[in-house]
């Protein structure tokens, strides 16, 4: 008698690329009604402040003669105006990159995510390169609007500035691109501490909390004063303010502004210790 051996088929293990992570990814934040109130909060209020800031500005000065503006005057007084609502659009992308995060803990969705990844890494760097294009993308978006619909105002009060001036172009992209870096640095914060809350009151801690104690501090310590160009928040609006060129000789000394492209490497680095730190909690401990 033959016995008949059945070899075992083997069932294909379907397993996730990177892109098909990315497109998950992309999907849970297109659907958060977080995510889309924030969006449109970050615009709206841009929006609103650009237009403010733009109607108080006078063509006339307060002896009743026209202001002569020259195209460096208009230009940072541009720049204010299409930025201003970056104060508040910052924490607004601050408390979205967190909830990306301590959503899915809260939730319970984090185990289903990582069970679908075992390798757990990528989740986290798809989640980060999803929220920081699209957080640069409604930057540029609210950046370039507040532009275009501020200029009628702006026109009519002597303040002519157009994007053809790099410096112009260079400062509203770059506060495009602080907004998507404080988006990816809450995202790490939030998985480090998980907890919406907790997360949240760490984010704006770093932004709001820690520069006015270095601040503080640098009355009575000469070298707080050169820490406090470097904080996230600081070094966010250098990002996206035009560099104030010196006479030469002239040393504007430990506390003063870093030029744009210092300040976006400080900022990166802020994001990505963050992040670090979040791959290393994420990878150590259990969902």
């Amino acid at each position: 008698m033959t016995a008949t051996t059945l070899t075992p088929t083997r069932r294909a293990a379907s397993q996730l690329t990177f892109g098909g992570i990315l497109r998950s990814e992309w999907i849970k934040l297109t659907s958060l009604r977080s995510t889309v109130w924030s969006f449109a909060l970050i615009v709206l209020l841009s929006l609103g402040f650009g237009l403010l800031l733009a109607s108080t500005f006078s063509r006339l000065d307060p002896t009743g003669q026209p202001v002569q503006m020259d195209a460096s005057s208009a230009r940072d007084i541009t720049v204010t105006i299409c930025t201003a609502g970056l104060m508040v659009g910052q924490l607004i992308a601050a408390v979205l990159g967190v909830l990306v995060m301590s959503g899915e803990y809260s939730t319970g969705m984090i185990k289903s995510t990582l069970a679908a990844v075992p390798t757990r890494l990528p989740v986290l760097w798809a989640k980060a390169i999803v929220l920081f294009v699209s957080t640069t993308l409604v930057g540029l978006v609210t950046v370039f609007l507040v532009f275009a619909v501020t200029a009628p105002v702006r026109t009519g009060r002597g303040i002519d500035a157009s994007l053809g001036d790099p410096a112009l172009l260079l400062a509203l992209v770059g506060g495009a691109v602080y907004l998507g870096l404080v988006a990816v640095f809450a995202l790490g914060v939030g998985t480090v501490v998980r907890s919406s809350a907790g997360g949240i009151a760490v984010a704006l801690g770093v932004m709001l909390v820690l520069p006015v104690l270095v601040q503080m501090l640098g009355s009575v310590a000469e070298w707080a004063r050169g820490i406090t160009p470097n904080l996230l928040s600081n070094a966010g609006q250098a990002m996206y303010a035009v560099p104030v060129e010196l006479p030469p000789g002239v040393d504007a000394g430990p506390g003063a502004a870093l030029p744009p492209g210092v300040a976006s490497l400080v900022v990166l680095a802020w994001a990505l210790v963050a992040l670090a730190l979040g791959a290393v909690a994420l990878r150590r401990r259990d969902a």
